[in-house]
């Protein structure tokens, strides 16, 4: 593991009586870090919440705030946004025993000889009995379209990865590329608000959720398929999008008029932090065992960040391994306390 420079004095200080070492720091501030932290300190635990964004949220905060989600219990139709600001309250009502710390990150990471860990930032250390790393698929960045546009001129303008207002496209023709559960999804809220969508898919088949692909099928949402993207034209400064297609085994090459392109690809990620601090990685993914913990005793994962048989990378999920890990985390710390019955 990664040596840091304030090892031996925060090693000495505990020595020394100090009390001053969290039971828990929680890497990642996404919707499941969020949560980790939340069901730790209902565990009486103290803990820390670490993200390296400027607020808490993760990609959801970030990318998704006005997409809708689906699959996590109870959870009707809402969005994002709605989800953050939900975690958020549960993290304010136990806010004696959370510490927060944004724009932060984990640079260095050292197993001390008593079984307790250090975690270093640019400005600080801070001394933990236990970790629970949560940071989702590390470093993330869009797919972009397989041919040469002009990025510059047109990504944020007139073509986008992402959506953050979804109003900004009121009354818009919208072209939505990609045959994912978020293609899918942000064509049928367009398809509330803007003049027209298209969908384009490269293939015949959908990569989503069947009830997603049965109520696109009966919107009002044009479907092209199979189609690749030939070209994307700037028609001019009060005008939009020219989109060239042209039919996967076939001989139809249209051109579409369109006021903007959004891009549903998915993202390109990057866990190299995780080797970084010496933990267990294999193709990308924390390696943990089925108490969430890692072969480094005292050292647990979450969420996307993990892998193991029968894993499924879902926010629901995610949030369905936080208690099984900081049950154990408690229990392994504070052997006399009892894991709880009901919540």
């Amino acid at each position: 593991m990664s040596t840091t420079d304030n090892a031996a004095t925060v090693a000495a200080n505990a020595a020394e009586g100090d009390d001053g070492i969290v039971d828990v720091v929680v890497i990642g501030g996404g919707p499941i870090g969020m949560f980790t932290a939340f069901y730790s300190a209902m565990r009486n635990l103290s803990v820390q919440l670490i993200d390296s964004l400027p607020q808490l949220g993760g990609q959801v905060a970030a990318l998704y705030p006005e997409k809708p989600i689906h699959d996590i219990a109870g959870f009707v139709s809402g969005t994002g946004a709605e989800l953050i600001a939900n975690l958020q309250r549960q993290i304010d009502s136990f806010g004696d025993r959370i510490d927060v710390h944004v724009n932060e990150e984990v640079q260095g990471l050292e197993r001390l000889d008593d079984g307790t860990f250090v975690l270093t930032t640019k400005t600080r250390s801070v001394h933990t009995r236990s970790v629970i790393v949560a940071i989702g698929s590390g470093a993330f960045a869009p797919r972009p379209l397989a041919i040469d546009y002009d990025r510059d001129g047109l990504d944020g303008n007139k073509v986008f990865y992402f959506v953050k207002r979804l109003a900004d496209f009121k009354g818009k023709n919208v072209v939505v590329a990609g045959g994912g559960d978020a293609a899918i999804d942000w064509a049928l809220e367009l398809e509330k608000i803007a003049a027209h969508v298209t969908l384009i898919h490269r293939r015949d088949n959908f990569r989503a959720l069947e009830s997603s692909v049965a109520q696109l099928k009966e919107s009002s949402v044009e479907i092209l398929t199979p189609y690749k993207f030939v070209d994307v034209v700037d028609e001019g400064e009060d005008a939009g999008l020219r989109i060239d297609l042209a039919q996967v085994k076939g001989d139809d090459q249209p051109s579409l008029h369109v006021d903007a392109l959004l891009v549903n690809y998915g993202f390109t990620s990057d866990n190299h932090l995780l080797r970084d601090w010496g933990l267990p990685v294999k193709r990308g993914d924390l390696q943990v065992n089925e108490f969430l913990e890692t072969e480094i005793p005292g050292i647990y994962g979450v969420g996307d960040a993990v892998n193991y048989p029968g894993k499924v990378k879902l926010i629901s999920a995610g949030f369905g391994e936080v208690p099984r890990a900081v049950n154990h985390l408690s229990e392994e710390l504070y052997p006399d306390r009892k894991q709880p019955l009901h919540s």
